[in-house]
């Protein structure tokens, strides 16, 4: 898939991967994607609820040996 811009939030616990992604998609245009990267397994459902808190787009989540790959894209 592609994506206009990546987020490294690998190494991060909550709250800092959803800031992150927050202060991430602010400096992107409406429809743009955001890759996130992340390692928190909490970041899952936290992404979940951020996406329907803010209206943005949540378009897929994928896990990989311990690793969290989040599509988003701003509303």
């Amino acid at each position: 898939m592609n994506f206009d811009k990546e987020l490294d939030a690998r190494g991060l616990n909550c709250p800092l991967p959803i800031l992150r992604t927050k202060k991430s998609l602010s400096e992107l245009a409406s429809g743009q994607v955001l890759k996130i990267n992340s390692t928190d397994p909490g970041s899952v459902k936290d992404m979940q609820a951020f996406a329907k808190q803010t209206g943005n787009e949540l378009l897929s989540t994928a896990e990989n040996g311990g690793e969290f790959v989040f599509m988003m894209r701003k509303h």
